[in-house]
């Protein structure tokens, strides 16, 4: 049976499975609560879906920041056409899970020496943000004999209307201003670089396709623009991501037709300004946002003034997102469940905290549950991007949760 709300995983027994297995049974399988677990399958049918209805030219990378865990790395590396990385260290995990570095691609605001040594060195593709790091890339190849390979993370005009979080338009510390790129290009053309492209990058977790059509369409035709400044053809446009996951009541999934029959319309506009061009589609959570459970254990049932609480192992230093201190303005319940009683047989509103002091503890609040005790066990769903590495594990000295694939 499916859960009406999340259509990912089954139930049976009135027990909640990820990867044909019952929860109670993971949870004895990981020794201990809390714990986060990743479905296999689900991000394989993500990306079925997306690979369905795309136009064969648009690679999809997987953006490792969503969750670095290595496993699931390895599993997407199967999965998609390449990855894209945000720091040494994901770089490392990457390599490690034995990605080609020619489909390996490293954005980020504030790379170090070290790290742009370390990416020129492994012959990846680095999405220069700054004049800075250009000039730092040029040291390293009349140091070194090597030729960076570099593409231009461009800071559009505009931004994607709607974005959890906007990620270009206005003032940003992401990305080479718009109206900069075409005098950086031509410093790139001066210098010993291999200039591969654009990467531009306006927003995300998006669930408008409107909203979405229109980003893409202005990116497509800014890129066509600066393309005309390009010391060389480009081979790389790196479009961004913005699909986003619904999380919270009253989200619909994302409607992929009209974002995929506006990718098929723009493509000869794409052919016609960077013949050479690799259209990538870079997405994170989209693809393993809905895979990932995140499962604590109730250790005391309170009632203070009318109100039950129900008090857990986990909390926010485990799921920062879910707690409603990751970027939310208004804060909305993830969704959540007894994932031992998905029905129950008595139902109750109840409050879900974690074991600090800090009022900020809040995984559901006034949410619809069935009747728990302690011992039960609370799913936090939508858990499979920015919970673990996103989240303060150090914060009371707490034990991290375990993480485990099924």
């Amino acid at each position: 049976m499916k859960h009406a709300a999340q259509p990912w995983f089954e139930i049976a027994d009135d027990c909640l499975r990820a990867g044909g297995r019952a929860l109670t049974d993971l949870a004895a399988t990981a020794g201990r609560t809390p714990f986060y677990v990743y479905d296999r399958a689900v991000m394989d049918r993500k990306v079925e879906a997306l690979r369905r209805v795309l136009p064969a030219e648009i690679h999809l990378h997987y953006a490792i920041k969503a969750n670095p865990m290595p496993e699931v790395v390895r599993h997407m590396l199967g999965l998609v056409d390449g990855l894209d990385v945000a720091s040494a260290g994901e770089l490392r995990t990457a390599l490690g899970a034995g990605a080609d570095p020619a489909d390996v691609s490293f954005a980020g605001p504030g790379k170090t020496e070290e790290e742009l040594e370390y990416a020129a060195a492994s012959d990846i593709t680095l999405n220069v943000e700054s004049e800075r790091e250009i000039e730092v890339l040029a040291a390293i190849a009349q140091r070194t004999g090597r030729k960076p390979k570099v593409a231009v993370r461009v800071n559009p005009d505009f931004e994607l209307k709607t974005s959890g979080m906007k990620m270009g338009g206005g003032p940003k510390q992401f990305g080479i201003d718009a109206e900069r790129v075409p005098e950086v290009l031509r410093r790139i053309g001066a210098l010993p670089l291999e200039f591969r492209g654009f990467h531009i990058f306006s927003g995300s977790q998006n669930l408008r396709p409107e909203a979405i059509i229109e980003a893409q369409q202005k990116t497509v035709a800014l890129a066509a623009r600066l393309a005309q400044d390009a010391p060389a053809p480009v081979t790389l446009l790196n479009i961004g991501g913005g699909l986003g996951i619904p999380y919270f009541p009253g989200e619909q999934p994302l409607d992929l037709e009209p974002i995929a029959a506006n990718l098929r319309a723009l493509i000869p506009d794409i052919r016609r300004a960077m013949p050479g061009a690799e259209i990538v589609l870079e997405l994170g959570r989209y693809l393993v946002g809905e895979s990932g459970l995140y499962v604590c254990r109730v250790i005391d049932r309170k009632i203070s003034r009318g109100q039950v609480f129900l008090v857990t192992d986990g909390g926010l230093h485990h799921h920062l997102a879910a707690s409603g201190n990751f970027g939310q303005v208004l804060r909305k319940n993830y969704p959540v469940a007894i994932g031992n009683r998905m029905q129950g047989s008595e139902r109750e509103i109840a409050s879900v905290v974690g074991p600090l002091c800090t009022p900020l503890d809040l995984l559901g609040d006034r949410v619809e549950l069935a009747r728990a005790d302690i011992g039960d066990l609370v799913v936090v769903f939508q858990s499979g991007a920015y919970g673990f590495t996103a989240s303060p594990l150090g914060f009371l000295s707490h034990p991290a949760p375990i993480e485990i694939v099924v």
